[in-house]
């Protein structure tokens, strides 16, 4: 069965955040990317958008809410060519098996005001 998930979130909810309340946003990235992903990101908040809708769209590929899972069962890391790479631990892992989703791809763009980030599994 083929499976998709898409999500898009203003990036000025993040510039925001972080100019406003920067110990707030240091624990929501903190909560919502895993160690890799932070090192990964380079503080760019551009990353951190994409990342997170990304996060949003395979969730909803999953068929079930981010709470479920937990931010962290979800990685989102970048290959050699800078692809998105989806990588699925945890619960996630769990519930992929369960379905037995063999195949999965996300794409994430962005313009200087929107992330998206779009999923597909099978």
């Amino acid at each position: 069965m083929l499976r998709s998930g898409v999500d898009i979130l203003e990036i000025n909810r993040l510039v925001s955040m972080k100019r406003d309340h920067p110990e707030i946003y240091q624990r929501f990235i903190c909560r919502v990317f895993t160690e890799n992903e932070i090192k990964e990101a380079r503080d760019r908040i551009s990353y951190f958008a994409g990342r997170f809708a990304a996060k949003e769209a395979a969730s909803k590929a999953l068929h079930c809410g981010i709470g479920i899972l937990g931010w962290h069962s979800i990685e989102i890391l970048s290959g050699e060519q800078g692809e998105p790479i989806l990588h699925f631990n945890g619960k996630a892992a769990l519930l992929v098996e369960h379905d037995q989703i063999s195949e999965w791809s996300v794409s994430i763009s962005h313009t200087d005001t929107l992330a998206i980030a779009f999923v597909m599994m099978l």
